[in-house]
């Protein structure tokens, strides 16, 4: 393995070889695995769980770790492709990425979508601009639509909570006061569609996920013999629900223009999550989300500090898995 950009890249038997790993490294630490390996991170945007994991994963396999946040120590940075650079950027990535790979035995790049062009974003361009920038092994710590680390950190929180590979899956939509990237509910629901399970898209009307992402889950779904949908229906979606796992996304009809989603998403406060929700779920449902996350506004107190939340271990896997990631990736 030399790059891990998007969990579709891999079939299911690898990414259980990687959860496999994921375990043992936590069971049993090696310490000096990565002795001597640089691994460096560039943030285009800011993060908390994504930026301490990696740091943390590295060091306890016995490396070490550098950070580039553009702006805070270094020189701001240009990422538009035939940009005039008269403002305040000083350097573009296109030198950036490589004298920064030229240090390290792999690097780790997080980019945002930009949020203007729905099909550029999809198609990852300005990711795959920068990666093809890259000769060193790399990770995507979270592009324009896929967060491969959060989807394997959420495979494994689910493994370890033993919930049924054929068990439902809720992934539903939640309130947030601005359009929000699609990476995370892209990955997620290929995830639980590449696991096998029965999953259902929970959204309101007007926040359907493109067909892209939809096909793509699909095909997982097929190979792994499970299967997805798409409602607005709550009350059938959350029935017998094994998980409920909650996520901001931005409406792909106005994607890009801000004050159209504004009115779509005005009168859908009642998208917080709260205990009544969980009236015609399982008894033991799990309660999921990436975080960050707005309290009592994309999800009620009560359910984040409730029983049915593993949010924290969800965060904590982040760090076993991008150890197994590390592993693979610099020592085969």
């Amino acid at each position: 393995m030399n790059r891990f950009l998007d969990l579709a890249d891999f079939p299911r038997e690898q990414v259980k070889d990687l959860l496999g790993l994921a375990s043992r490294l936590q069971q049993h630490p090696q310490p000096q695995a990565l002795a001597g390996k640089v691994l460096g991170l560039l943030f285009l945007n800011p993060s908390l769980r994504t930026l301490a994991s990696f740091q943390s994963a590295v060091m306890r396999l016995g490396g070490t770790a550098v950070v580039i946040t553009p702006g805070q120590g270094t020189w701001q940075m240009e990422t538009r492709v035939g940009a005039v650079m008269n403002g305040a950027a000083a350097e573009h990535v296109r030198e950036a990425v490589p004298v920064l790979a030229s240090y390290c035995d792999a690097i780790g790049i997080r980019m945002f979508a930009e949020g203007r062009d729905l099909n550029a974003d999809l198609a990852e361009t300005g990711f795959n601009m920068m990666a093809n920038l890259c000769d060193k092994p790399l990770v995507n710590m979270e592009s324009a639509a896929s967060h491969p680390c959060q989807a394997l950190a959420d495979w494994h929180t689910l493994d370890e909570l033993r919930v049924p590979e054929r068990g439902k899956f809720v992934l539903s939509w939640a309130n947030h006061p601005r359009a929000l990237p699609l990476a995370v509910p892209a990955s997620t629901v290929h995830m639980a569609a590449m696991r096998g399970m029965e999953v259902v898209v929970l959204r309101p009307d007007g926040f359907a996920l493109p067909e892209q992402v939809m096909n793509k889950a699909r095909q997982a779904a097929q190979a792994s013999g499970g299967t997805i949908h798409e409602t607005s229906d709550r009350r059938a979606a959350l029935n017998g629900a094994h998980v409920l796992y909650a996520k901001e996304w931005g409406s792909p009809l106005h994607y890009g223009d801000a004050e159209a989603e504004t009115r779509l998403r005005a009168p859908l406060a009642d998208w917080c999550v709260n205990d009544s929700w969980f009236k015609t779920t399982r008894e033991d449902c799990h309660f999921m989300h990436c975080l960050p996350v707005r309290r009592n506004v994309a999800v009620a107190d009560e359910v984040l500090d409730g029983s049915r939340s593993v949010v924290i271990r969800e965060a904590f896997n982040r760090m076993v898995v991008q150890m197994a990631v590390l592993y693979r990736l610099l020592r085969g």
